[in-house]
């Protein structure tokens, strides 16, 4: 006799949907909404959610919000894409900026690790620009910088690519964004666009996007000091995704 499979709890009823949207709400109330809309395309309740099911765990960890696409999204995706984002393929030159390591996992509401999940990233250079026709920035581009990668997670969850760190950049005249970084996240079940911060960055706290988050400080990674693994002027950024179901 087969073995029963746990069922799961959609997180929306139609195919792949964000994570979780962004408004404020408390952590119960995030949680049983997004039980909720799977449950209304089942026909349920929240009490499907049973100890047999991979449902929502009230005191696990929150699901990574959601954050806009922004105006910049690659026209023309890099043919490379790969996970070293400081070099570009048939140049010499290496990017201009901080050279730092962005590592974490993927893991879903229960903690366990998420693989074979697709991560989109695109960011601006050093100096605060993207390679976009829209971006009216007069900082100079970094011939050496497209700013885009395509990053899989392996068995257990991590990720891992190379890049420098962005800067930031003027909206309006009063209004500059931090630095950050745009992820579109497709598991196989979720998908995510969000985007992650640096700590300790002044604009931090005067950036809307980032202090309208009802989970923000989900968002910021953690900057630590190289390890053996990385070059002695580099930085390590630790950054997790919590996906719903993965």
């Amino acid at each position: 006799m087969s073995e029963e499979k746990p069922s799961l709890i959609p997180t929306a009823a139609f195919a792949l949907m964000p994570t979780c949207p962004e408004h404020r709400a408390s952590r119960r109330e995030v949680l049983k909404m997004s039980l909720a809309m799977g449950a209304l395309a089942l026909g349920s309740t929240l009490a499907a959610a049973d100890k047999d099911s991979v449902g929502l765990d009230f005191k696990g960890p929150m699901p990574t919000p959601d954050q806009i696409l922004g105006p910049f999204y690659p026209v023309q995706k890099p043919v490379d894409g790969g996970t070293d984002l400081t070099r570009l393929k048939g140049r010499a030159g290496q990017a201009q900026g901080q050279v730092i390591y962005v590592t974490g996992r993927v893991l879903n509401l229960h903690g366990d690790p998420c693989p074979g999940v697709n991560l989109e990233i695109w960011q601006a250079n050093g100096a605060g620009r993207y390679t976009h026709p829209h971006d009216r920035n007069p900082t100079p581009l970094d011939p050496n910088f497209d700013g885009y990668a395509n990053v899989v997670t392996d068995s257990q969850g991590h990720y891992r690519y190379r890049t420098v760190k962005p800067g930031a950049y003027p909206v309006v005249a009063d209004y500059w964004r931090p630095p950050h970084i745009h992820y579109d996240i497709t598991g196989k079940v979720n998908r995510l666009i969000t985007q992650m911060y640096f700590p300790d960055e002044p604009l931090n706290k005067k950036d809307p996007l980032l202090q309208q988050s009802w989970a923000k400080d989900s968002l910021i990674a953690r900057v630590l000091p190289p390890t053996a693994d990385e070059e002695a002027d580099a930085k390590l950024v630790i950054w997790n995704i919590v996906l719903i179901q993965g």
